[in-house]
């Protein structure tokens, strides 16, 4: 499955790949704000990322910067899973943190779950990664007022976590909030 949007080409990963990915994700930065990577984050994480078989009903993303010779990945983004229903997860590569590409890749996977048929989408950030929440609240998403603990594979430990849910019958994913 395939996305565009305005800037990026939203595209599955192919097994050749896992070298630009591991360049963006193999970072302590990047890692420590997700749930699921490990840390140290090796190269057989990253060939192992790319050769995952893909579910269409919880598509994943390369985030790409399509270009003259080929297209950079800056990052991935999608929907996964979870105890309350589908989320929404990304992360950006160091480089390009800062430029609205996480909000523009999830705003466009977004409009992806509306066409699969998802009414709602849940999400979450580390208490100590405020500007993944800002991008949540950008597309729409909502506080719930809960924290939990969620596990974080790279930190090695539970870490709390706030927890938003959007109402994608209401939420205009196309045109996300100004910051």
């Amino acid at each position: 499955m395939f996305h565009v949007t305005q800037r990026l080409l939203l595209r599955p990963s192919w097994p050749e790949d896992w070298e630009a990915l591991f360049g963006g994700i193999a970072d302590k930065g990047v890692v420590r704000n997700l749930a699921r990577a490990p840390w140290p984050y090796l190269p057989q994480h990253a060939r192992e990322f790319v050769a995952r078989e893909q579910s269409p009903r919880v598509p994943n993303f390369l985030m790409t910067l399509p270009g003259d010779h080929g297209s950079t990945i800056i990052g991935s983004v999608g929907l996964g899973e979870c105890e309350d229903g589908i989320e929404l997860g990304y992360w950006i590569a160091r480089p390009y943190w800062g430029r609205g590409y996480a909000t523009e890749a999830a705003s466009g996977v977004l409009e992806v779950a509306r066409l699969l048929g998802y009414r709602t989408i849940n999400a979450g950030h580390f208490l100590d990664n405020p500007a993944s929440g800002k991008v949540l609240r950008k597309l729409g998403f909502t506080p719930t007022g809960k924290v939990a603990p969620r596990h974080s594979c790279a930190r090695g430990e539970a870490v709390d976590c706030a927890l938003y849910r959007l109402d994608l019958e209401y939420a205009d994913t196309a045109s996300p909030k100004a910051a």
